[in-house]
């Protein structure tokens, strides 16, 4: 196992595309250290000490969330999500992040009816700390094909009409279905990407309209960005607190 010297968070990445985005700027903002790692295709992993992980994020990919045999990492980020959140490390999941949390939790994985890709609403189903500066829906960066159901014991926070299963949250983790870590130079890495755009077409969208959607909808979303990210990274700063604290002892 790798060593740790301190607290950090740590920062599971499955393609060189889907980087933390905003997420690592929160993180930054007091003073957290973090390890980002690729662990996909590896089956024993070199990971840090599990006592030593403040927070547990883990992004999104192209693959499915249960890609188990092609990609043995995911069966052991699904054992480290289950993991943290049965200890109360925060855990935040995007896209198949999401999904991962979720099946490792005890959601249903299946095929969405079409491709989910572009801004559109995500209507709000329950009001949590995370979402509390919205009312009733608030339009997203959508970007997947698989959907999930609903994880033992999760509070459903938002939906749209494909995806019933937007954003759960259930004990210390939250997953989001959508995009909120997407900057604007992080969607032109995107768009550079051929296994990304491959899909484009058959939604409608071109490259130019996604551009003019992020120009019109960031404004609103940079606020809710901020707001669920920075209340992630304090609950990872609480918690590294309390590690650097329980090792001093």
């Amino acid at each position: 196992m790798g060593a740790m010297s301190e607290p950090q968070v740590l920062i599971l990445q499955h393609v060189p595309w889907e980087r933390p985005g905003r997420i690592l700027q929160n993180l930054e903002d007091l003073g957290l250290g973090y390890q980002i790692l690729s662990i996909v295709d590896r089956k024993k992993p070199d990971l840090p000490d599990f006592k030593d992980v403040a927070g547990l994020v883990i992004m999104g990919g192209p693959m499915g969330a249960l890609d188990w045999d092609e990609h043995p990492g995911l069966k052991v980020e699904s054992q480290l999500a289950r993991a943290a959140v049965s200890v109360g490390k925060p855990t935040l999941g995007v896209c198949l992040g999401h999904q991962i949390i979720g099946t490792a939790l005890g959601a249903k994985l299946q095929r969405g009816e079409a491709p989910e890709i572009g801004f559109a609403p995500i209507k709000r189903v329950d009001r949590h700390d995370f979402f509390s500066m919205w009312d009733k829906q608030i339009s997203v960066l959508h970007w997947h094909n698989d959907v999930i159901g609903v994880p033992e014991g999760a509070q459903v926070l938002a939906r749209t009409h494909g995806t019933k299963v937007q954003a759960f949250r259930v004990g210390s983790a939250l997953g989001m279905q959508f995009h909120l870590e997407v900057t604007a130079s992080l969607l032109e890495e995107w768009l550079d990407e051929p296994s990304m755009v491959k899909d484009l077409k058959s939604v409608g969208l071109s490259k130019s309209q996604l551009r003019d959607q992020f120009a019109e909808f960031n404004p609103t979303l940079q606020p809710l960005a901020e707001q669920v990210f920075s209340g992630f990274a304090a609950r990872c700063n609480t918690y590294a607190k309390a590690l650097a604290a329980s090792h001093a002892e």
